[in-house]
């Protein structure tokens, strides 16, 4: 039955005699400071690493709530939404931090991730040390967790800060509730004195789950290290009742944790996260393989992948190996518990941990992730490296060989992360790497276009787009952007099937009905276009794009007054809407609200002062008020953006032929008219300016 310790019973620390610098390194202070310069050694390229368009835009890159900062709006919008099939709080709240000391600068938000990481390493080092009083064994765990390649990924994504921040929290909880573990087994101890650092480890718990839902097994592991390290639970043949006092004590843990898995799934279910195209044998199989392939990228780490693709079905002799495999290792470790608990306590941590993202409720389109590996892996090296303690106590003569095997192994470490957080440097290598490691990868093909064609390789981009609904012909976003695509070479009529096709799939994405509402208003059919911005609109009210394009489409139709009620809706939603603020001044010019209209041109421009049509608008409202010489240097500034608008042209013309300027007129007045034959009203001038003559 679960008992208490009569006396406190603090492990004895490994012995640190030897040379000075042994001695020196015996003590944590320099540890940590050994440990927390290597993992930053390693990282610090990431200063140099651009966004990827893998969920940052979502998270950072073009998410208006974290670009506009800590404001009270934001904070309740953090603890409020589902943004992104996820609810996370205390994640927002960090990218928001962000976003307010460093802007869209992507460097410095990385070396955020990769000094919590280096801080994390740095915890479970003291962590593992205050419980288990091995100083050597604590420091190794802490180095392979801090260097090991499959940490890449979890440090050099911005948008995976919810595993290091979630990762902190862990520690932090584990830290207090380890104290109060202790207070709890010592002799005369007030109860006021454990249950202070209780309360602490269920609130970091809390902040926890608030930063990354996967922490929801914490519980488990809380028990976990009742068995071991802590020595609380033990076995002596009572049954239930040696681990019921346990359980009990963890009910408020237990209770967090069930309100943060129903709200998980709540929010990932309507965000059309989870997915329901997989049978369960089918999901099952996947959690036994991949078990055994997290194993394995442990073990040796290559071929590491933003994405593994689902292959849906996996062949019967790998389920049925990778099941008996497991069944081996969970059987092996149970037997030698009595003898050795870290063994239990290693594997479970490990296998506990990647139950909720091991595919049993299958969410998104992996097999598995890297990411998924920063906490469970935890238990999977103190499983090794006390195993490799004990070896050397029983075998004296190998000390020097595990020792030299274990700096060999953190050398390779680190060089492998080294060379693996390169493919995080922009979304072009990293998806290219995706491709080249993993087949039927089409979501690396479609991501690899959306980075070509965002660098104007649109050629190349089509092909990875084709690539991609070659492998899945049913894959919206390859399709979407594939239509985008063609729809940026004014191929509307092609673009619209492939948009169709899309939202037959995904009926509800607003990003689709917005795309396909532009290639209709571009072919004429307007009424359609009006509706299709309406469903974004009914999907989501605060969509900018939608309003503005709303507002075009009805301002085509003489709607202005309605067209200006949704220009406007799109500047509350996107205040730093340059193209609304330029629209919503020609639907106020076109009510001849001239001076409102010039306000609005006017902080067009200063938000973006290369938009050449904002300029030649401007000049007509300028010149409507007589202001002709003002409404000239727009005229210029245009024709210096963009020398082939023949309106431009025109307007310029206009104007210098009201300051007498006849032969600069004529002149721009051909030009507009070399650029656009069909302009009458040009012709007339210049034929207007040669009987003047």
């Amino acid at each position: 039955m679960a008992t208490k310790a009569k006396h406190s019973r603090t492990p004895v620390p490994e012995s640190t005699a030897g040379p000075l610098w042994r001695e020196n390194l015996g003590q944590p202070g320099p540890v940590c400071l050994l440990l927390f310069a290597a993992v930053s050694l390693v990282f610090c390229p990431v200063a140099g690493f651009d966004f990827v368009n893998y969920d940052d835009p979502d998270y950072v890159s073009a998410n208006p709530h974290v670009q506009s900062g800590l404001t009270w709006q934001n904070f309740v919008w953090a603890f409020t939404s589902g943004h992104a099939s996820n609810w996370h709080p205390l994640t927002w709240l960090s990218h928001m931090l962000d976003w307010e000391m460093f802007g869209d600068r992507p460097g410095p938000q990385h070396l955020v991730s990769a000094l919590v990481h280096g801080a994390n390493t740095v915890l479970l080092f003291l962590v593992l040390r205050r419980m288990t009083g091995a100083h050597w064994r604590s420091a190794l765990v802490a180095a392979f967790f801090g260097l090991h390649p499959l940490r890449a990924e979890s440090v050099a994504w911005i948008s995976e800060r919810k595993d290091v921040l979630s990762g902190f929290f862990l520690l932090l909880t584990i830290g207090a509730y380890s104290r109060y573990a202790a207070l709890r087994a010592g002799v005369g101890t007030r109860f006021g004195d454990s249950l202070s650092w209780y309360g602490l480890s269920l609130v970091c718990f809390a902040m926890g789950l608030m930063s990354k839902p996967m922490l929801v097994t914490v519980p488990c592991l809380l028990l976990l290290l009742d068995y071991w390290p802590h020595r609380r639970l033990r076995f002596d043949g009572s049954g239930p009742s040696a681990v019921l006092p346990l359980v009990l004590e963890k009910l408020p843990f237990i209770t967090l944790a069930l309100a943060s898995s129903v709200i998980t799934f709540v929010v990932q279910r309507s965000g059309g996260a989870v997915s329901t195209s997989l049978a369960v044998p089918a999901r099952l199989a996947n959690a036994l393989v991949s078990y055994v392939r997290y194993l394995a990228k442990t073990v040796w780490p290559v071929n590491l992948s933003v994405l593994y693709p689902h292959p849906g079905h996996w062949p019967g002799w790998q389920v049925g190996g990778s099941g008996v495999l497991l069944l081996m290792i969970c059987t092996i470790v149970t037997v030698a518990a009595r003898k050795r608990p870290y063994l239990a306590t290693g594997w479970f941590w490990f296998a506990g941990g990647l139950v909720p993202v091991i595919g049993l409720i299958q969410v998104g389109i992996q097999s598995m992730a890297d990411r998924y590996t920063y906490i469970p892996c935890i238990g999977l090296f103190i499983l090794l490296v006390w195993g490799a303690g004990e070896a050397t106590e029983r075998w004296p003569a190998g000390r020097s060989a595990l020792i030299v095997a274990a700096i060999v192994s953190l050398m390779a470490c680190a060089g492998v992360t080294a060379h693996q957080i390169r493919f995080w440097r922009d979304s072009e290598t990293l998806f290219q790497r995706a491709v080249d490691v993993t087949s039927e990868n089409y979501l690396a093909y479609n991501n690899l276009g959306f980075y070509l064609s965002g660098k104007g390789k649109l050629e190349q981009a089509k092909d990875d787009y084709r690539k991609s609904i070659a492998i899945n012909p049913l894959y919206q976003d390859a399709l979407n952007n594939l239509g985008f695509a063609l729809a940026g070479e004014r191929k509307y009529s092609e673009a619209i099937p492939y948009y169709e096709v899309a939202l037959r799939v995904s009926p509800n994405h607003p990003e689709i009905h917005n795309n396909l509402g532009n290639a209709l208003s571009e072919v004429g059919r307007i009424n359609e276009a009006i509706d299709q911005y309406a469903i974004v609109l009914r999907e989501k009210p605060d969509h900018a794009d939608a309003h503005n394009n709303l507002g075009i489409a009805l301002a085509m139709q003489g709607k202005l007054t309605e067209a200006l009620d949704h220009f406007r809706a799109a500047i509350r939603a996107k205040p730093n809407y340059a193209s609304a603020h330029s629209n919503l001044g020609n639907a106020l010019a076109a009510e001849h609200k001239i001076p409102e209209s010039i306000v609005e041109y006017q902080e067009s421009l200063r938000l973006n002062p290369n938009d050449a049509q904002a300029h030649n608008n401007l000049g007509n409202a300028l010149l409507e008020q007589g202001r002709v010489d003002a409404a000239m240097e727009q005229y210029t500034e245009a024709l210096r953006l963009n020398g082939n608008n023949p309106e431009a042209h025109f307007n310029l013309a206009v104007a210098l032929a009201r300051k007498d300027k006849g032969p600069e007129a004529a002149a721009h007045f051909k030009e507009a008219l070399r650029l656009d034959p069909g302009n009458l009203a040009a012709k007339r001038q210049l034929e207007a300016l040669s009987r003047g003559k």
